[in-house]
């Protein structure tokens, strides 16, 4: 069973820095494309940012320059650092990742976590 496992949320000041760690454990063959994505209440999840096991990175306009995504494929670990955080940027937080495990790739999803962007 492949569980994702996020961690690093909080409540933090405008401008400051946050770093979001989600972590897969299971019977994992191969991590494809991880990906970060974000909801506030009454709204859509939408996608942050997102990364190939290449290395090759995109991001949604509104977070070039402040959110960075990287992963560590020894750890089977996708991280996203949060710099010059803004109040817009509050939302849960959520990894997502294409895993092939048992002869199947499937999408899976992590439990979310809260980061606050408030003086």
């Amino acid at each position: 069973q492949v569980q994702l496992v996020e961690s690093g949320g909080g409540l933090v000041q405008p401008g400051g820095s946050l770093r979001l760690s989600c972590a897969a454990s299971g019977s994992i063959v191969a991590i494809y494309t991880m990906r970060w994505y974000r909801q506030v209440p009454g709204k859509q999840r939408d996608l942050v940012a997102a990364i190939t096991n290449g290395g090759v990175t995109n991001y949604v306009d509104s977070v070039k320059g402040r959110l960075t995504i990287s992963r560590d494929n020894a750890k089977n670990t996708v991280y996203l650092h949060m710099n010059s955080l803004k109040p817009e940027d509050t939302a849960v937080y959520y990894c997502n990742a294409d895993i092939f495990e048992r002869g199947v790739l499937r999408q899976y999803w992590g439990q979310g976590t809260q980061v606050t962007v408030s003086a």
